[in-house]
């Protein structure tokens, strides 16, 4: 996986990501929910109690309940490649999350492998698939 296809296309998918961090950040799931198309898929296979979700209610809905988990959280996401093709793309997307859980900061690094599409000329995630790649504990203050 490598970067192709239109800049602006590629640079639209950017900034979709850089809005789905900051809705993230903000706890905002009215423009977190905005990044996702209709039919979108979230899958998470490194957590199991939050399993597969299709459809964009469906998705928010687990979103909102997850969040509460993660108070404080600071979300950070860019793209390690995007390839156009049309109106659908092929997204590799890495993440960096900080939050406080049960006394501790935690933080997780993860990827996600996306699938994105174009509906109306604007991009969206079809699809979410999220790995985690490293998990770090430390209590508060230490």
């Amino acid at each position: 996986m490598g970067y192709t296809g239109p800049a602006e296309d590629r640079l639209a998918i950017r900034e979709l990501i850089e809005a789905y961090a900051d809705a993230v950040t903000r706890r905002d799931a009215e423009d977190w929910v905005a990044c996702w198309a209709e039919d979108a898929r979230w899958e998470m296979p490194d957590y199991p109690e939050f399993p597969p979700q299709t459809g964009r209610e469906n998705i928010v809905n687990l979103w909102v309940s997850a969040m509460a988990q993660y108070p404080g959280i600071m979300f950070q996401a860019w793209p390690g490649a995007i390839e156009v093709e049309g109106d659908r793309a092929k997204v590799r997307c890495w993440t960096a999350e900080v939050y406080d859980q049960d006394g501790d900061t935690v933080r997780d690094r993860g990827a996600y492998e996306d699938e994105c599409v174009k509906v109306d000329g604007r991009w969206l995630f079809s699809k979410r698939s999220f790995r985690n790649i490293h998990k770090q504990k430390q209590p508060r203050g230490a």
